[in-house]
């Protein structure tokens, strides 16, 4: 059995061969990153209790699936590691030592993962097979979100301490460009050949050119403007303004906003369950808000302190890209 305990021990092969006790018919399951506590905490989404806490080192914060959606890793920053998970169970499958993961994710071919290393200041561009260190880029302060162009080509890494937005070409390991994009950062995401940067500074998104860097456009949406998502089913953008506590949900081709949805307690990761239901990470509540977004009402699940990233089981069933930020 793979503990918290041995599973230091491990080399770095055995993590990557360790089994997923995959199991299609398990009962849909949350996770919830709990970074003030050191633990991820297990919902189950149909009773909507709290069915098991598992312990980290420090500071779990975000997630990623592996290509082949046998595992999930959760990034502990601070604890310098990263935690592998059965992504239908929950099931532990140990961790491996890693410099500062704070947010990662894999280029769509799957070839690297990239991992931004927030406290160290630092991007890291891993083999997405073996997880060895191919490429160490220094661009700014804090590291915060990315994403990639479709074609795994280039990445595109917010720098919070900076107030910029950098761009990385993966096959030449060289940066692209930097741009300035405004005050504090965060979230990144691909949208129409364009990139959509969360500016929590500046209360809104803005609109880049991922050839030149250029900003085409800025769109207010709420106090501190933090990441953002993007449902495909109900073709919805969402912006979680963590200060203002609010949801925000935009037109994806216009960035009009349709609608803004109040949840006290800083809306921070959201996730979008097979019934519509869009679950929320309240970072300064303790909490999961179920949220209903036909009538804004939400239920709350009590969770750890500073609930930040979370991931539903349902989302497995689902074809083609699965990340963080695609729902």
């Amino acid at each position: 059995m793979i503990t918290r305990r041995t599973a230091f021990g491990l080399p770095l092969a055995a993590y990557l061969s360790l089994p997923a006790f995959a199991d299609a018919e398990a009962p849909p399951i949350a996770l919830v990153m709990n970074s003030g506590e050191a633990s991820v905490s297990v919902i189950d989404m149909n009773s909507k209790q709290v069915i098991n806490t598992l312990p980290t080192l420090r500071e779990p914060s975000h997630w990623v699936l592996t290509p082949d959606r046998s595992q999930i890793y959760i990034c502990d920053a601070s604890g310098n590691a990263l935690f592998f998970f059965d992504p239908h169970t929950a099931t532990p499958l140990g961790h491996m030592r890693i410099a500062d993961p704070y947010q990662l994710a894999y280029t769509p071919d799957g070839k690297y993962l990239v991992v931004n290393a927030d406290r160290l200041n630092h991007v890291d561009v891993y083999d997405g097979a073996t997880l060895k260190l191919v490429k160490r880029f220094a661009p700014g302060k804090l590291p915060s979100h990315l994403d990639f162009s479709p074609d795994s080509r280039w990445s595109f890494n917010s720098m919070q301490g900076s107030d910029t937005l950098v761009s990385f070409d993966l096959e030449t390991m060289t940066t692209r460009w930097t741009v300035r994009v405004g005050d504090t950062p965060a979230g990144v995401l691909w949208l129409h050949g364009k990139l959509l940067v969360c500016i929590m500074g500046a209360n809104g998104i803005v609109e880049v050119d991922p050839l030149t860097g250029a900003i085409n456009r800025r769109q207010k949406t709420g106090e501190g403007a933090h990441n953002i998502f993007l449902s495909s089913e109900t073709n919805t953008l969402y912006v979680s303004n963590r200060v203002g506590s609010t949801l925000s949900a935009l037109d994806p081709v216009t960035l009009e906003v349709r609608r803004n949805y109040s949840i006290p307690g800083g809306p921070d990761d959201i996730a979008i369950a097979p019934d519509g239901k869009i679950w929320i990470a309240r970072r300064f509540a303790e909490s999961v808000a179920v949220m209903d977004p036909v009538t804004g009402e939400f239920e709350s699940i009590p969770v750890g302190r500073s609930p930040h990233g979370i991931y539903l089981s349902t989302c497995l069933r689902k074809k083609g890209k699965l990340t963080a930020q695609m729902l």
